[in-house]
């Protein structure tokens, strides 16, 4: 056999004949609902991240793949064209002999087959002519390109049949048009199941994955092996049908074998599938089994290929199999999304209870006088005056403001170095509290192997570039709206006149000092330290407004602060949330209700 590279649905028809069209009939209305559901579970299948390192995480990210695959190689297209030839995936392990019996199935060397592994590199299908149009397009295995196939006019050994193996073609299909092939049904030469190539052990699980039924080929020393009772386990969980061939079996062990075997089959569910027994013997010039030893199968296939009945009964059968187990595998996968939601919960958590903390930090610092020392203090001092002042302050209050109002109408600048100095001090607060709320993140994270794969090499210990320009600009805006806060409520008549001898920044840095003076008391304005230096700012706005409005001025100043310190630590904090990739909150709500209407699906079947 000979091939041409020529991929794609448009391939030349084998000689002497032009490829039938097979359209599917129309679907039922069951069925139209059956493949609606399919295809929405393969959408969400297809956007599910599994993004954390949690365990068994790396399985489920693969049984998601499979899924997917299956859904496209096989489940959608059998449920679209109920109808098509069955498919038989001829597989097994290394050196079981599969492209040698597949051979001996036609009559003539049509596959390679040989000592050096892996042999088959390339799957090739083989088809009646007249079936043609079921497996030329992408109907099955839409992910391998198609190559046409012919067959050699003047017989080769089977050491030089089919394809010429070619490591970069593994992701072609070559289609061989054979009459000896019955209609009805194709075979398709598999790569080993236990080959030394990644790929073509991956290629080979697609394959069997996409079967309507599996002959299955092994050896008389082999049979008991691990990797492919494997695959036949998930044969059974699919119900699909199982042809077994025992190859190269010793006419003295055939017995005692082929007895071990059955009971192997029997103990694991695949107490029905078909034992088929290939004698040991030897092989003609062209690598070809003597015709007899394979009858048994042979015949089985063309009985099987004439009942049409029985065909459209085994597509059944292993469709409603599939979807029982995709069913399972959905349900799997949902579990795990739902575990990553969990896990993606408790990161999110530690990242925001962390500058939640943070924020009642800065606030804490606002309102225990704590900001009320240093420069801050040193500023207001110098803006109020001298001892003398806080001595007449309790004297005359009328006093005070014609002092203040001179003093601001004078000099201005000392109340702008107040707000200068609350300013500094806040903002060096800020930057403190948002790299401590940082680094216990990054410990937290750090510390759980998911988050520290969403970290990865990058440090975010600290606070982000340009947070401190940030801080400084929402500091002065809170500033600002406190400034049209006191302009607002000194629009009475009554009040005008007092707040305008005083000075707009004057009442404002005195606002701010009663702001960072005031405990978190609720029966009315309390001093929590600095003494006189608080009475002042206190006794000043107490005088131009009243103490209600006193205590109103200042306690929506504080809300605003601390609405300005959430919002700026929250967008802080997107720098651990956003590390977290974009996906539908419902994913493993929705997944589950899929697994639960793929069981209900394969039941009402």
């Amino acid at each position: 056999m000979t091939s041409t590279d020529e991929p794609g649905p448009h391939l030349p028809p084998p000689p002497g004949r032009a490829p039938k069209a097979f359209p599917a009939r129309p679907p039922s209305q069951a069925a139209e609902a059956a493949v609606g559901l399919l295809e929405s579970v393969r959408e969400d299948l297809s956007a599910v991240s599994l993004p954390l390192a949690l365990p068994g995480v790396d399985k489920a990210r693969q049984d998601a793949r499979n899924a997917v695959a299956q859904l496209d190689d096989y489940i959608l297209p059998r449920y679209r064209s109920l109808d098509a030839p069955l498919l038989a995936v001829v597989g097994g392990s290394t050196g079981a002999g599969k492209s040698t019996l597949v051979n001996a199935l036609v009559g003539h060397p049509v596959t390679r087959s040989g000592a050096i592994r892996p042999t088959t590199r390339q799957p090739i299908l083989l088809h009646h002519p007249d079936d043609a149009g079921w497996f030329e397009g992408h109907r099955v295995l839409p992910t391998l390109s198609r190559i046409r196939g012919t067959i050699s006019t003047e017989p080769l050994p089977a050491s030089r049949a089919g394809a010429t193996p070619d490591a970069e073609a593994i992701s072609s299909l070559v289609l061989v048009a054979d009459a000896a092939v019955p209609q009805g049904i194709a075979l398709l030469d598999a790569p080993d199941v236990d080959s030394i190539s990644d790929d073509n052990r991956r290629l080979a699980g697609q394959l069997l994955a996409a079967a309507d039924l599996w002959v299955f080929v092994t050896t008389a020393n082999r049979y008991a092996d691990a990797v492919p009772w494997k695959l036949l386990l998930n044969a059974a969980s699919r119900d699909i049908m199982v042809a077994v061939v025992l190859d190269r079996v010793p006419q003295e062990a055939e017995a005692e074998v082929s007895a071990d075997l059955r009971a192997l089959l029997k103990q694991e569910g695949l107490g029905g599938a078909g034992l088929f027994i290939v004698r040991e013997t030897y092989l003609d010039d062209l690598g070809m089994l003597p015709p007899e030893s394979v009858e048994p199968l042979r015949s089985w296939l063309r009985e099987l290929a004439a009942d049409s009945a029985g065909r459209s009964e085994i597509a059944r059968r292993t469709l409603n199999g599939t979807v029982r187990a995709l069913a399972g595998r959905v349900g799997a996968v949902a579990q795990a999304v739902q575990e990553q939601e969990r896990a993606a919960a408790t990161l999110r958590s530690d990242a925001r209870d962390s500058y939640r903390d943070a924020v009642t930090r800065i606030l804490d610092a606002t309102k225990d006088g704590a900001l009320l020392r240093g420069e801050v203090l040193a500023r207001w001092q110098d803006f109020v005056g001298t001892g003398e002042f806080f001595r007449t302050l309790e004297q005359n209050v009328g006093r005070l403001r014609d002092r203040m109002g001179a003093f601001f109408r004078g000099e201005p600048m000392p109340a702008v170095r107040v707000e200068v100095a609350i300013e500094t001090g806040l903002q060096a607060v800020i930057l403190d509290e948002a790299a401590n709320a940082a680094e216990e993140t990054d410990q937290r994270w750090r510390s759980d192997p998911a988050g520290r794969q969403l970290l990865g090499t990058e440090d975010l210990s600290g606070t982000s570039q340009g947070f401190a320009d940030k801080a400084a600009a929402e500091i002065r805006a809170w500033q600002a709206a406190l400034m049209e806060l006191i302009r607002t409520e000194g629009q009475g008549k009554r009040t005008q006149a007092r707040w305008l001898s005083f000075g707009i920044n004057g009442l404002g840095a005195a606002l701010m000092i009663v702001v960072f003076s005031m405990t978190a008391g609720l029966t009315g304005l309390e001093i929590g330290v600095a003494g006189g230096t608080a009475v002042v700012g206190q006794r000043l706005l107490e005088a131009v407004f009243g103490e209600d409005a006193v205590r109103r001025l200042a306690q929506t100043a504080r809300e605003d602060l601390h609405a300005r310190c959430q919002r700026l630590l929250q967008a802080e904090q997107q720098k651990f949330l956003d590390r977290f990739p974009d996906g539908a909150p419902d994913t493993a709500q929705v997944l589950a209700g899929h697994a639960a209407a793929l069981t209900r699906l394969a039941d009402q079947a």
